[in-house]
């Protein structure tokens, strides 16, 4: 038989049936993805993976909370610091630049992937599918960039133990959850190398996932979660955050600081903005929105790291008079970026940020909002997407004890699944291996770095009690 030409973009050769051993495509070595992600090891001992220690020119907790607040809408900082001053997870929940710093102090691979850049344990979720169904996920890509696949790993390791804490968790439970959150990475990323190509790129987050991870103890929580986030609709937002004007239309409520009213010129600016987002939705989503009418705007804080940052949403309204609501949210550089540079990783020339986000959570879920797009007002860009899509999330910090670690195994198989997207996972797969040696090292990674936080969010707290951050608190 003829061989046929290679095709630029794809495999240069493919072996034999995949044998159980999860090798494919080869290098043009003969060299599968596998044996190159074992040998790696000799390079990069998956046991290095405990080290770290703060450097002496590491910046402190205040520093790096004062260097976030630039550029954010300075009324609303205080918001933000009081959030993260709430508990140690708080602080980690909005210092993911500060984790950057770390990491690339840590032992790094040279595999990128397309990663989530703040994958804490708060950052999985619930939410709805075109058809009305429910998908377990990733759901936070503001950081999102391409960097070193362990990064993800270990922000989510570091933020189980501090979230178990929180619950008032013991130490071997926080550390368990833990080794349970790698192991769960590691074998999913087995899985998917075994898997045919086209089954594992759909392998879709459901509860099918969720037995798999072996985290049957917590279905009682999902069902929960699950039964309100059905209801976390825009026709139930737009029920409690609008009201009827004079001439029988709806307009959104005045309540600040959560919610608030802009002024005409500036919700007109947001208004006309959507214009371009429409141009970059898939052509069949056009038509959908072209039903609606936009109806008012208003600015509305977001999220603990977000707060801020410029955050509106826009009030659409269809023939019968249902709402529709968006979410334009500002977006910036991540805070990674410079970080994953040192690591190696440069990032390519990003021309808009709100791009950067979607199309890096495309990248990650198998399932995206049918809305993600982007668009710039007034110089400043833009993701938009649909808000209260039927999302719903698990507080980790308000888990029982006993659900932390089913909790860990889950987003942990998520994670990898997300990885596999854009990074071969007979590669991973081949690096992590059988052993649970990644996990073991991982986990003392966290609880050291767990501690860190701890110190960082004393400073912060020390600071805001001393006056030299201000900061408001239940809001």
């Amino acid at each position: 038989m003829t061989r046929l030409p290679h095709v630029p973009g794809f495999a240069r050769s493919v072996t034999g049936g995949a044998g159980g051993s999860g090798a494919g495509a080869a290098s043009a070595s003969g060299s599968s993805p596998k044996a190159a992600g074992k040998a790696l090891r000799a390079r990069v001992p998956r046991s290095a993976h405990a080290e770290w220690e703060a450097g002496a020119g590491r910046p402190g907790a205040v520093e790096t909370v004062e260097a976030s607040n630039a550029g954010r809408l300075p009324e609303l900082t205080p918001i933000r610091v009081g959030r993260m001053a709430a508990s140690p997870f708080a602080f980690l929940r909005g210092s993911a630049g500060l984790m950057g710093y770390d990491l690339v102090g840590t032992a790094v691979t040279g595999v990128g992937a397309q990663i989530c850049g703040d994958a804490h344990a708060a950052n999985f979720g619930l939410y709805g599918d075109a058809r009305g169904g429910l998908v377990i996920d990733m759901n936070d890509f503001d950081e999102t960039l391409h960097a070193p696949w362990e990064w993800d790993v270990k922000r989510l390791a570091a933020s189980l133990v501090l979230a178990g804490r929180e619950t008032g968790a013991d130490e071997d439970t926080c550390r368990e959850a833990t080794r349970d959150a790698v192991g769960a990475y590691r074998r999913t990323m087995r899985l998917l190398a075994r898997m045919p190509a086209i089954e594992a790129w759909n392998a879709i987050a459901d509860e099918r996932l969720v037995s798999h991870a072996d985290a049957k103890d917590l279905l009682g929580t999902l069902e929960r979660v699950s039964e309100k986030a059905r209801r976390n609709t825009s026709a139930r937002f737009a029920a409690k955050a609008t009201e009827r004007t004079e001439d029988g239309g709806l307009r959104f409520l005045d309540a600040p600081p959560v919610l608030r009213r802009v002024p005409h010129d500036e919700a007109a600016s947001v208004a006309l903005a959507l214009g371009a987002y429409l141009g970059t939705l898939p052509e069949d989503m056009v038509p959908l929105l072209a039903r609606y009418e936009v109806q008012d705007v208003a600015f509305r804080v977001v999220g603990t790291g977000s707060v801020g940052l410029r955050s509106y949403v826009v009030l659409l309204l269809d023939h019968r008079g249902e709402p529709l609501v968006l979410q334009v949210k500002e977006a910036r550089p991540s805070a990674l970026l410079s970080h994953a540079a040192k690591a190696g990783f440069a990032a390519p020339e990003t021309r808009h940020e709100g791009q950067r986000v979607v199309l890096g959570q495309k990248r990650m879920q198998v399932v995206s909002d049918v809305l993600l797009g982007w668009a710039t007002v007034e110089g400043r860009q833009y993701q938009v997407r649909q808000f209260r899509n039927r999302k719903g999330s698990v507080d980790p910090a308000a888990l029982a004890p006993a659900e932390l670690d089913d909790y860990g195994r889950m987003t942990g198989a998520l994670l990898a699944r997300a990885h596999a997207h854009s990074a071969d996972p007979r590669l991973i797969a081949g690096y992590c291996g059988k052993g649970d040696e990644l996990d073991e090292a991982v986990a003392r990674f966290a609880v050291a770095y767990a501690d860190r936080t701890e110190a960082d969010h004393a400073e912060l707290v020390a600071a805001v009690r001393g006056g030299r951050l201000a900061a408001e608190t239940g809001i």
